[in-house]
C-alpha cells in the first residue's frame, strides 16, 4: 500500500507509464551521462597535457619502449582521482546523469523537474533534517572502535580550499543519482506496478551495481555492493514516505561528505578526503568488518530520519 504523499509523487507519472518508455528513458540518460562524462574528461585531460604533445605525438610508442604516451597517463590519473583536482573532475561528470534524468523525463514523458523532485519548498526541508541527521550520526559512527587505521591525507589548509567546490560537486553528484533513481526510475515504475518488490528493490539493485568495484575492493567487493543497494532501499523508503526526494538526497549527500570528503579508502576518488584508509588495510578482513559497521550506522540514520519525517 502506497502512502498518499507517494501517491501524489507518482501522479505526473501516471500519465506516460508504459515500460517501453522507461527503458528508452534509461538508454536515454545512460547515453547523455555517457556523452558528458567523455567530453568532460576529454576536455580535462587537453588541458593537462603537455604544450608540444601534439607536436611531437608520433614519438610517442603505443607499447611504451620509448615511453609512457601522456593521453594515457593523464587520463589514467583521472579515472584513479588521487588528487583534490582529479576527484573535481569525475564528480563534474555526474551533471551528463543529471540532465540525462531530466531528457528522459522530459521528451518520454512531457515532465518538468519539479515533479521528479516533488514540492521544492518541501524537498528542501526534508534535505537539510536528513543531512543534518547523517552527518551528526555517521560522525558519531567514526568514534567506533576503528576495524582500519586511518592516515592523513590532505593538509587541513589544503582541504579547506577545496572543500567549498568539493561540497557542490558531491551534491551535484548525489543529485543525479538521486533524480535517476530516485525521481526518474522510481516514479516511472511505482506508476506502473504497485509492488515495492518493483519500484523500491529494482531501482536500487541497479545503484548498488554502479558501486562494483572488485579491483579497488577485492573479495569485498560485493558486498559494498551490498551496502549501496541498502542505501538505495532506505532512500527510496523515505521518498515514499515524504514525496520528495529531498530526504533521500539529504540522507546521499552528508554520507557521501563523510566517504569522500572525510575518510575515504585508498584508490578511486580518494585524492580529496581529509584522512584515507591505506590499502594495506583494505587487503585484509578488517574491510569487511568495516563495512558491517557501516550497515549498522545506516540503519540507525535511516530510522532516526524515518521517524523525524514521519508521514
Amino acid at each position: 500500500m502506497l502512502y498518499p504523499v507517494h501517491e501524489g509523487f507518482i501522479a505526473p507519472a501516471r500519465a506516460r507509464p508504459q515500460i517501453w518508455r522507461v527503458v528508452l528513458g534509461i538508454v536515454l540518460a545512460t547515453l547523455i551521462y555517457a556523452i558528458v562524462a567523455l567530453a568532460v574528461l576529454a576536455i580535462a585531460v587537453y588541458l593537462r597535457l603537455p604544450s608540444d604533445f601534439m607536436n611531437d605525438l608520433n614519438t610517442w610508442s603505443t607499447d611504451g619502449r620509448i615511453g609512457p604516451n601522456p593521453l594515457e597517463t593523464e587520463l589514467r590519473g583521472l579515472l584513479e582521482g588521487r588528487t583534490p583536482t582529479d576527484v573535481l573532475v569525475m564528480l563534474s561528470t555526474f551533471g551528463g546523469m543529471f540532465l540525462g534524468a531530466m531528457a528522459a523525463a522530459r521528451w518520454l514523458h512531457g515532465r518538468s523537474f519539479v515533479s521528479l523532485t516533488g514540492p521544492l519548498a518541501v524537498a528542501t526541508r526534508h534535505f537539510g533534517i536528513a543531512a543534518l541527521a547523517t552527518l551528526l550520526l555517521s560522525t558519531l559512527g567514526l568514534l567506533i572502535p576503528p576495524y582500519l587505521d586511518a592516515e592523513v591525507n590532505l593538509r587541513l589548509s589544503v582541504w579547506l580550499t577545496f572543500l567549498p567546490m568539493a561540497l557542490v560537486m558531491v551534491l551535484l553528484q548525489t543529485g543525479a543519482e538521486e533524480l535517476l533513481f530516485r525521481g526518474y526510475l522510481q516514479q516511472q515504475l511505482a506508476a506502473r506496478f504497485r509492488s515495492p518488490l518493483v519500484w523500491m528493490l529494482l531501482p536500487s539493485i541497479l545503484f548498488g551495481l554502479g558501486h562494483y568495484n572488485p579491483a579497488q575492493f577485492g573479495d569485498a567487493a560485493w558486498l559494498v555492493v551490498a551496502v549501496t543497494t541498502l542505501v538505495g532501499i532506505f532512500a527510496a523508503d523515505l521518498t515514499a514516505r515524504t514525496g520528495t526526494i529531498g530526504a533521500a538526497w539529504g540522507l546521499h549527500f552528508a554520507n557521501n561528505v563523510v566517504a569522500i570528503l572525510i575518510i575515504s579508502l585508498e584508490g578511486p576518488l580518494s585524492g580529496l578526503s581529509l584522512w584515507w584508509i591505506p590499502e594495506v588495510s583494505i587487503a585484509d578482513r578488517s574491510l569487511e568488518l568495516a563495512l558491517v559497521r557501516d550497515i549498522a550506522v545506516l540503519c540507525a540514520i535511516w530510522l532516526v530520519i524515518r521517524r523525524i519525517l514521519r508521514p
